[in-house]
């Protein structure tokens, strides 16, 4: 199995195994114990957009055998749309992408503007060095989903507990514990919005002909789909534009180009670093000889490197085009809500780098510690200062 580490020294890129194959062969078989299914690696922009649009891969996790469990995946919890097909993917998606429209998502803007603003005051107010991941990268989407799912206010301050601890991997057993409180949390709510529906998503979602269970595994599905990512891409976002001064002063200087910025970002940094297809029928993929029961390891940040798709795919461009960019996946499983994290992201960046101008690290580049490569990739804090 090739490394996903990523370079040292370079916290940004792919690791150098995935670009090396990547350029000599971009569906590669990986060694696995005898008797078990075929399993690839596919680096390549063009194959990895074809997996996503091509139903014959199954995202269902039980059709995917993990190698390095040398088991197949357990079911998707209820309500996770990453891991259903269609006719159940159908269903469930038709009865949020309604909900998350670009016009229904800009209309946030006014209010993503108004959490923005309150977290930069509190940072001001306590003043540096501050952990930019727990003072703003985070609070401002557990905000959003909270106004989102409709979480009262009252109980805010405790939800935003959960989702702390359960983005927190490095105490599994207080992750497990957090997720599971989460879950009852969510699916309490939902029991109350159905009693007493409010003005938000899940209130909507009561009048359909989701059962309880199925109310509260989307609300964690939108929990976890809609806060871990965009808190991720606006910590590691900024350490990368910290990491890149002279993109960091033009975006700072025209937030015109704030759109530009925001998808480079999301191509550049490829936060959901990988996915898995199972393979439903024998087909050819790149001339490789896909078996049915086989699995596809999808490589999505080598794939948004490919120097076939972009030019000098390495370097941090805000200027360039990312038309086509595979950061929220393509086809039927592309990201439901893009849109939001792309209206927080265009609100929150230049936002921040417009209050604190000398924002700068606390501590050397090297020493800003990582999560892991193979998981939603980011830091785990960003120690910032600023004049």
């Amino acid at each position: 199995m090739p490394s996903f580490d990523r370079p040292t020294g370079c916290p940004f890129d792919p690791s150098p195994e995935l670009t090396a194959l990547r350029g000599e062969l971009p569906i590669a078989r990986l060694a696995a114990p005898e008797g078990a299914p075929g399993v690839w690696l596919v680096t390549g922009y063009e194959l990895v957009r074809k997996i996503f649009a091509d139903p014959r891969f199954s995202s269902r996790y039980e059709t995917q055998y993990h190698p390095l469990m040398d088991a197949h995946m357990p079911p998707a919890p209820l309500g996770d749309l990453t891991g259903m097909d269609a006719p159940e993917h159908t269903r469930i998606r038709k009865m949020l992408a309604g909900k998350f429209t670009v016009r229904r998502m800009n209309q946030l803007t006014e209010r993503v503007t108004e959490v923005t603003r309150a977290q930069l005051d509190e940072m001001e107010r306590q003043g540096p060095p501050t952990d930019l991941v727990q003072a703003f990268a985070h609070p401002v989407p557990a905000q959003m989903i909270c106004e989102l799912l409709g979480v009262p206010y009252d109980e805010r301050a405790d939800f935003a507990g959960f989702t702390q601890s359960v983005s927190n991997d490095d105490d599994p057993e207080a992750q497990l514990a957090a997720f599971t409180r989460l879950g009852e949390y969510l699916r309490d709510l939902a029991r109350a919005k159905r009693a007493d529906p409010t003005d938000d998503l899940l209130s909507d979602l009561t009048a359909s002909d989701l059962t309880e269970d199925e109310l509260g595994g989307v609300a964690a599905f939108l929990l976890s789909a809609g806060l871990d990512t965009t808190a991720n891409m606006l910590a590691l976002g900024t350490f990368a534009l910290l990491r890149h001064p002279s993109q960091l002063a033009a975006l700072r200087d025209d937030p015109s180009l704030v759109d530009g910025a925001v998808e480079e970002l999301l191509r550049h940094l490829s936060i959901a670093t990988t996915g898995m297809r199972g393979v439903l029928e024998d087909v050819e993929l790149g001339g490789a000889p896909l078996r049915a029961g086989d699995t596809v390891i999808i490589a999505v940040n080598a794939a948004n490197r490919d120097p076939a798709k972009f030019s000098d795919p390495d370097v941090l461009d805000i200027r360039r085009s990312t038309a086509g960019h595979l950061a929220f996946g393509h086809g039927v499983h592309q990201c439901l809500g893009q849109q939001l994290a792309r209206v927080e992201m265009r609100v929150a960046f230049p936002a921040l780098l417009t209050r604190f101008p000398s924002l700068r690290l606390a501590v050397p580049a090297e020493e800003v510690p990582l999560r892991d490569p193979v998981q939603i990739y980011g830091v785990r804090s960003l120690p910032v200062t600023w004049e």
